[in-house]
């Protein structure tokens, strides 16, 4: 888990401080919408060949942590 967070950076000054793939300006958001389309590990580093398969399962490992974190209310509704 140590290794794979170091991969992910958040940097106000690029991308608006949104979480990047260190030495990139590829965002987690990027990948995960590339995931979600459908895209294989293969496409998304022929598209982006600065990125390694360890970036994507950082990526998607850093999604995981966000969304396990996120506080959840109901809304009541009347």
């Amino acid at each position: 888990m140590e290794r794979t967070m170091e991969r992910i950076e958040i940097n106000p000054k690029i991308l608006v401080g949104k979480p990047i793939i260190v030495g990139t300006r590829i965002s987690v958001e990027l990948i995960m919408k590339l995931v979600a389309q459908g895209w294989k590990e293969e496409d998304i580093i022929k598209e982006y060949p600065v990125l390694k398969k360890e970036d994507i399962r950082a990526a998607l490992f850093y999604a995981e942590k966000v969304i396990e974190e996120e506080e959840v209310y109901p809304l009541v509704r009347n």
